[in-house]
C-alpha cells in the first residue's frame, strides 16, 4: 500500500526548503505520495480566522500516514492563533519531539565533536496555551505537567537509548524552584527507568546543564537528554550551535500512531525567495520520514549523501562556509543519492 504524507510548505523560505527536499526524495525514487496542503501565517493573512490550519488541511492531515511541515511563522501578538507545530503535536498526541545533535564529518565545531539526542515533551508544559490576562498589567501562564505525559516521553527516551546501545539518559529540570511540577517529571523518569536497569539516569538543573553544554559538551556524547517542553526547546536550540547552525538540526515529532517531521529552525522570512537557506535540516527530516514509513534504504542513502556533500564543503550554503544556493546544495545531494541507489 502506498504511504501518504501531508506536506505543509510553510512560510518565508519554507517553500524553497520543501522543494529542495522534494528534489532529493525524487532522486531516491520514493514511493511515498506527497500531498500538499495550506497552513501557516501567510495563509492566515489572506483568509483570517482563529487558526493557522484550515479545515481542508486537517482533512488531508488526518487521512495521511505522516506529516511533513516546512518552517512556519508564529506571531507573538496576543489573540493570534497558536503555532502550526503546537497545533499538530496536540491534535495527534505527538509527545516526543526528537532532535539528534551530531557533528557532520569534517565539520567539527569550535567545541569539538558531539553526538547526543534531545527528546522534548511536546504536548504540554508552558506550551499548553493556558494563559490569562488578569488586568492590563498582569498576565498568568499555567505550566501544566502530568505524570502520564512525562512517563510516555521518558519511555521514548529510554527506548531511544536502548536502540542506540547507549547507557545513559539525562533528565533536565528545575526542581529546586519548580518543586511541584518538576517533581512529577523527575519521579516519572525514575519510575520508567526501573524498567531499563542497564541504563543510568543522571539529573541536571537546567541552568547547570546549559553551562556545561558550552563548557564541555563531550560529557553528553552518547546520551539521550530528556526534558519538559520549554526547557528542551531552548536547550536543543543552544545545542544546534555545536554542529554549525540550526540549519543542520532535523527533527521528528513522534506519537503512538502518527508522526510529523520538520526542520528545527524557523521560517527566516528575511531570506524568502533568495535561494539561500541551508536545506540540510529539511532534507534530513525528509529522510527520517522515509525511514519511519519503511523506506530504510532510501533514508540511509540520503543521510550518507548529505554527510558527504557537507564533508567536501564545495556545494554548501554560507553558514557551512560555502557560497552555494539552497537549490545547488540540494542538487548535489540528489546527484549523489542517485549514484548510491542506482536510480
Amino acid at each position: 500500500m502506498v504511504k501518504q504524507v501531508a506536506v505543509i510548505r510553510g512560510d518565508g523560505a519554507g517553500p524553497e526548503l520543501v522543494e529542495a527536499m522534494r528534489v532529493v526524495l525524487d532522486a531516491a525514487k520514493t514511493k511515498v505520495r506527497l500531498v500538499e496542503c495550506d497552513a501557516g501565517l501567510e495563509w492566515w493573512e489572506k483568509h483570517g480566522g482563529d487558526t493557522f490550519i484550515p479545515s481542508e488541511a486537517w482533512k488531508i492531515l488526518e487521512k495521511s500516514d505522516a506529516c511533513f511541515k516546512g518552517p512556519t511563522t508564529t506571531l507573538p501578538t496576543p489573540g493570534t492563533p497558536r503555532s502550526v507545530a503546537v497545533s499538530l503535536r496536540q491534535r495527534f498526541e505527538l509527545y516526543a519531539n526528537v532532535r539528534p545533535v551530531k557533528t557532520f564529518s569534517g565539520r567539527a565545531g569550535p567545541l569539538g565533536d558531539v553526538d547526543f539526542v534531545c527528546v522534548r515533551e511536546g504536548t504540554e508544559g508552558l506550551y499548553s496555551g493556558i494563559e490569562f490576562r488578569l488586568s492590563p498589567d498582569v498576565a498568568v501562564a499555567i505550566r501544566k505537567i502530568t505524570r502520564p505525559a512525562c512517563e510516555r516521553v521518558a519511555k521514548y527516551a529510554f527506548n531511544e537509548a536502548k536502540d542506540r546501545g547507549w547507557k545513559k539518559v539525562i533528565a533536565i529540570g528545575k526542581g529546586n524552584i519548580l518543586k511541584e511540577t518538576d517533581s512529577i517529571f523527575s519521579e516519572a523518569v525514575k519510575n520508567v527507568g526501573k524498567r531499563f536497569p542497564k541504563i543510568q539516569i543522571e539529573e541536571y538543573l537546567i541552568d547547570n546543564f546549559a553551562q556545561q553544554l558550552v563548557k564541555n559538551p563531550q560529557r553528553f556524547n552518547r546520551n539521550v537528554i530528556v526534558s519538559t517542553n520549554l526547557f528542551m526547546d531552548i536547550l536543543s536550540e543552544e545545542a544546534s550551535g555545536l554542529v554549525g547552525s540550526i540549519g543542520c538540526v532535523y527533527s521528528a515529532n513522534i506519537g503512538d500512531d502518527y508522526a510529523m517531521f520538520e526542520p528545527a529552525h524557523g521560517s527566516t522570512p528575511k531570506y524568502k525567495g533568495q535561494d539561500k537557506v541551508n536545506p540540510t535540516a529539511t532534507i534530513l527530516s525528509g529522510a527520517w520520514m522515509l525511514k519511519y514509513l519503511g523506506e530504510k534504504e532510501n533514508s540511509a542513502a540520503i543521510f550518507e549523501a548529505t554527510n558527504e556533500v557537507i564533508a567536501k564543503g564545495k556545494d554548501v550554503t554560507y553558514d557551512l562556509g560555502g557560497n552555494a544556493k539552497t537549490s545547488r546544495m540540494a542538487a548535489a545531494i540528489a546527484s549523489l543519492v542517485k549514484k548510491k541507489l542506482g536510480t
